[in-house]
């Protein structure tokens, strides 16, 4: 029917269900994400599930900002409860809910920092690479922590040419030894506390997998043989169905591997990912794309990205709140070596 054949009183009814549709469509949006500006370079976050608190990992200015601050945040507001101040500046995080110990990995000075959950107090610090940079020596990188609740142990991927996985004894912030031999530039950690597995992919491509009981490598798979650039960065395991999501930030994929033998299930038709988590509440995969500038929401079912956030510019980092129901996303601003972001940035709450 055309608009000139509704009357009047038509017209107008018909106009205002018209806006009432479309005011709840952008409510629902609005209701669905809440974002936040926290501070200058957010990387990593960790949930307290005692404290019902969410941390962030803030290196801040590179230039004018010795070291960083670490944020505790309400996971329903956003807004900043404790700043914790530290001389050295964090990146990776994790948490041991059961000890109650925050873990920040100090990516440029080489180290590992505990902070008590409770209080914010800096527990301590370890150095794990100490040899100082030169054109000759490159000093291994902490990157990705995870944590072993149940035998207090911290596993910390240090990055570089020949990698390795630092093991520290959480009880008295001690190494309790070095996994060498796990390949060029291996940053991704994942831990399968049960079986007593530890997962790793390299730049050569392949996943290794690390028996946590003796700290020997078992096994080394090649995930990719197809002659492209791949830049395999983070693993996140469904242990149910004996699944790692393996992200890629050079092909826009995501690997599907049985982790048991390294069998590549599926490939992931999805843009090029940094950040992969797991939620096994609601079988969904989720990944952050920091130079397509969104998060993607995928049926762990079907593999088919089933919803996309815009979350400009670069979405960072992922966490996932203990009922699988919100998810959390620091988001990072536009910048450079040579040209720093202006603003802070973002932590993004999304309800699932």
């Amino acid at each position: 029917m055309s608009l000139r054949h509704f009357s009047a009183p038509r017209l107008r009814r018909s106009l205002l269900l018209t806006s009432l549709l479309l005011a709840g469509s952008f409510t629902a949006q609005a209701d669905e994400m809440l974002r936040k500006a926290v501070g200058k370079g957010a990387y990593e976050m960790a949930i307290s599930q005692q404290d019902n608190a969410l941390w962030v990992a803030t290196s801040q200015s590179r230039s004018a900002d010795k070291g960083g601050v670490v944020y505790r945040l309400d996971p329903q507001t956003l807004d900043a409860t404790l700043a914790v101040h530290s001389d050295a500046k964090p990146f990776g995080a994790a948490i041991n809910n059961q000890t109650q110990t925050l873990w920040f990995g100090n990516s440029i000075d080489g180290a590992v920092t505990a902070v008590d959950a409770r209080t914010g107090e800096v527990k301590g610090r370890l150095t794990l690479d100490g040899r100082k940079r030169s054109e000759t020596v490159k000093p291994l990188q902490p990157r990705e922590l995870v944590v072993d609740e149940k035998r207090n142990t911290v596993y910390i991927s240090g990055v570089g040419k020949e990698s390795v996985i630092w093991v520290v004894d959480g009880a008295n912030l001690t190494l309790k030894t070095t996994i060498s031999g796990t390949g060029s530039r291996s940053t991704a950690l994942a831990l399968d506390r049960d079986a007593q597995r530890l997962y790793t992919v390299s730049a050569d491509g392949e996943l290794v997998t690390i028996d946590t009981a003796s700290h020997r490598i078992l096994s080394r798979k090649k995930l990719a043989d197809d002659g492209k650039e791949h830049a395999f960065l983070n693993i996140a395991l469904d242990q149910a169905g004996h699944r790692a999501f393996i992200s890629d930030f050079k092909q826009p994929e995501i690997l599907v591997v049985d982790y048991r033998d390294g069998k590549v299930l599926e490939k992931i038709s999805a843009a090029e990912s940094l950040a992969v988590l797991f939620n096994p509440a609601r079988n969904e995969i989720y990944a952050t794309h920091r130079k397509a500038g969104s998060v993607s929401v995928i049926d762990g079912k079907s593999y088919k990205v089933v919803k996309t956030f815009d979350t400009p510019t670069n979405p960072n980092s992922l966490a996932l709140s203990a009922d699988g129901k919100t998810l959390y996303v620091t988001v990072k601003q536009a910048s450079s070596r040579e040209k720093e972001a202006t603003q802070p940035d973002d932590v993004i709450r999304i309800t699932l």
